[in-house]
C-alpha cells in the first residue's frame, strides 16, 4: 500500500470521477462527429475539422483561458448558468467539461479511422435488403467500428486523467473540489517535503495509465472477435 496523505488520495479519486465524466459526456458527441468527418460530404468539412482538433494545437493554456472567459460569472454563458446553479469556473464540474475538450480531438481521430475503414458495401448491402439508414449504422457501421471506439474511449480517457494546463487554468488547483492527480503532483513539487507524496502520486498515475491500455488492449480483439460472430 503506498503511503500518501489524505489529500493526495482525494486527487485521484477526483483525478477518476473528471476523466470517466468527460469520457462518458464527450463519446457520443465524438462517435457523431466522427461518422460525419469519415462520411460526410459537404461545404465546410475542412472547417468542422480543424475546429476538432483546436485543443491539440493551441496551447492548453489557451483553451483554459478560453473557457474561463465564457464561463466565469461575468462571462456571456457563465452569466446564464450561475443563476441556474450550473456554474463551472473553479468546480469539479469545470475540470471535467476542460478534460472532454482535450481529450476529444484524440476520440474523434481513433473512431473517424474506424469508421472510414468499415467497407461501405457492407452497408449497402443492409441498405438493399430494406434496412433504414439509422437501422444500417446501428446495426453495420458501429459495430464493425467498436473497437476504434474502445481505443477513442481509452485515449480520452487517458488524456483526461492526465490533463493540466487546461484545467488549472480554468478551474485552478482547489483542494478537494478542483485539485486532479496532475494539480496536486504540481503542489508536491512545490514544497520541500514533497518528495514520498510525489513519488507515491506518479506511481499511482503510470499505473492507471497502464491499466487502461491493457484493459482496452484486452477487450479490443474480443469486441472484433464478437462482431465477426466468433
Amino acid at each position: 500500500m503506498i503511503e500518501l496523505p489524505p489529500e493526495a488520495w482525494e486527487a485521484l479519486r477526483l483525478s477518476l470521477k473528471v476523466s470517466i465524466v468527460a469520457t462518458v459526456l464527450s463519446l457520443p458527441v465524438a462517435i457523431w462527429v466522427a461518422h460525419i468527418l469519415a462520411r460526410g460530404r459537404f461545404r465546410g468539412r475542412g472547417l468542422l475539422d480543424a475546429l476538432v482538433h483546436l485543443p491539440l494545437v493551441l496551447p492548453p493554456v489557451v483553451t483554459g483561458y478560453a473557457l474561463l472567459l465564457l464561463f466565469s460569472r461575468s462571462g456571456p454563458l457563465g452569466a446564464v448558468l450561475e443563476p441556474l446553479g450550473l456554474g463551472l469556473a473553479f468546480r469539479w464540474t469545470g475540470a471535467a467539461l476542460a478534460a472532454a475538450i482535450m481529450g476529444f480531438p484524440l476520440i474523434v481521430r481513433a473512431i473517424r479511422l474506424a469508421f472510414e475503414a468499415v467497407d461501405p458495401r457492407l452497408e449497402e448491402a443492409a441498405a438493399t435488403l430494406g434496412a433504414s439508414p439509422w437501422r444500417v449504422w446501428r446495426t453495420v457501421t458501429l459495430p464493425l467500428a467498436a473497437p476504434g471506439v474502445l481505443a477513442g474511449a481509452t485515449l480520452g480517457f487517458a488524456k483526461a486523467f492526465g490533463e493540466f494546463g487546461a484545467t488549472i487554468t480554468f478551474v485552478a488547483s482547489i483542494p478537494g473540489e478542483t485539485r486532479t492527480l496532475p494539480s496536486a503532483i504540481y503542489a508536491f513539487l512545490q514544497v520541500p517535503d514533497g518528495g514520498a507524496g510525489l513519488r507515491g502520486l506518479v506511481a499511482i498515475a503510470v499505473v492507471v495509465a497502464v491499466g487502461a491500455v491493457l484493459v482496452s488492449n484486452w477487450l479490443a480483439p474480443r469486441i472484433a472477435a464478437r462482431v465477426a460472430g466468433r
